[in-house]
């Protein structure tokens, strides 16, 4: 693991305290302290760990120096101490490393979830329904808040696509390793000879824009309004409340009906068609970067078969990582922290070895 240098440490201590003094002096101006405060508040943590660092190779200097002077006894016990405070200093410093990582900008932002049905009729429109309880129910155990955005649903129950919005602290963060490909193996209820089938899903996690992240212009949109079709109500034979917006710049279309209000639907397809602009734009940055890295956990590309859920047998599989876990309903009821924290590992793992390259 790449060793950070004393002189790192004082420089992020020094402008910790730096940035500390600014505040307390109360004359920054309003627009500034907020900006300062940021800062800190991101760096803090970061101090914190280097200090650590410091303290412990410090303290492992002194018991180094021990082991080789005084008598027998003290000796001995300063091995000991040594040892320990290997182990810790070991720990602090990966810890300082992961801080220094550089942070995916869009880790603490809401996201759009979107899944649709793939290979398999009406099973899959199913499973793409089990896949969004899943979500909500490890959204309701982390405290986050789900919004149904439009939803497809099918003659069997389930969806043939859906798109929601999941609001809350480091939600892309956690749920950024979810795009792809999900594939699920089950017999089927419609399936009267008990016979396996394999029917599949892709999501796809979008971190959401926010309204200074991406302009629009007004004359790059074509807005057409049309009568809803579909259960909702009477409205729907009577008013053109329905929504079509075309990105006429890049060809992007959303549409929106499932709201009474025209402007609310409006509303809605605007915020899909800013998260999925913004989401270009990321792309085309990172496509840009020649040292771009391809993560262990995959691309995300939403054409990358990524899971498998074997009823059979109980369990999930993820293939980025050759994870497979025998809780299968645990983890369609939500509890799915184990896999999730998995992939991260692998992905920091992945990109502490590739400072050290």
């Amino acid at each position: 693991m790449t060793r950070i240098s004393p002189e790192r440490i004082a420089a992020i201590e020094a402008r910790r305290d730096e940035l500390q003094a600014m505040m307390a002096t109360g004359d920054l101006p309003g627009d500034r302290f907020v900006e300062v405060s940021k800062e800190y508040a991101e760096l803090e943590p970061v101090a914190q760990a280097a200090g650590e660092v410091r303290r412990l190779r410090a303290e492992a200097a002194s018991l180094d120096a021990m082991t080789r002077d005084g008598d027998e006894e003290l000796r001995r016990m300063a091995a000991e101490e040594l040892h320990d405070n290997r182990s810790a200093l070991d720990a602090a410093e990966r810890g300082l490393a992961l801080a220094l990582l550089p942070r995916d900008a869009a880790d603490q932002r809401p996201a759009m979830l979107e899944i649709r049905a793939g290979t398999g009729g009406d099973e899959a429109a199913l499973f793409a329904g089990d896949l969004l309880r899943m979500y909500q129910r490890y959204a309701d155990n982390r405290g986050w808040r789900v919004e149904l955005i439009a939803a497809s649903t099918s003659e069997a129950g389930g969806f043939k696509e859906v798109i929601a919005s999941v609001n809350g602290t480091g939600v892309f963060a956690r749920l950024k390793f979810e795009s792809g490909v999900h594939r699920v193996q089950r017999v089927p209820v419609t399936e009267s000879g008990g016979r396996i089938h394999t029917s599949a899903a892709t999501v796809a996690v979008l971190p959401e824009a926010e309204d200074v992240d991406i302009a629009i212009a007004d004359q790059d949109l074509r807005i057409d309004v049309f009568r809803a079709s579909g259960a909702g109500g009477q409205h729907v034979n009577t008013t053109d409340s329905a929504v079509r917006i075309t990105h006429i710049p890049t060809g992007l279309v959303v549409s929106q009906q499932d709201e009474k209000s025209q402007h609310k639907n409006k509303a809605k397809a605007l915020k899909v068609l800013r998260t999925r602009l913004y989401e270009l734009e990321r792309e085309r940055a990172a496509s840009e970067r020649a040292d771009a890295r391809k993560s262990m956990v995959g691309s995300g590309d939403r054409s990358e078969r990524i899971r498998t859920y074997n009823f059979p047998q109980g369990r999930v599989t993820d293939h980025r990582i050759n994870l497979t876990l025998h809780r299968l309903p645990e983890i369609l009821e939500g509890e799915m922290d184990e896999l999730i924290g998995a992939l991260i590992a692998e992905d920091e793992a992945e990109r502490l070895a590739s400072l050290d390259g």
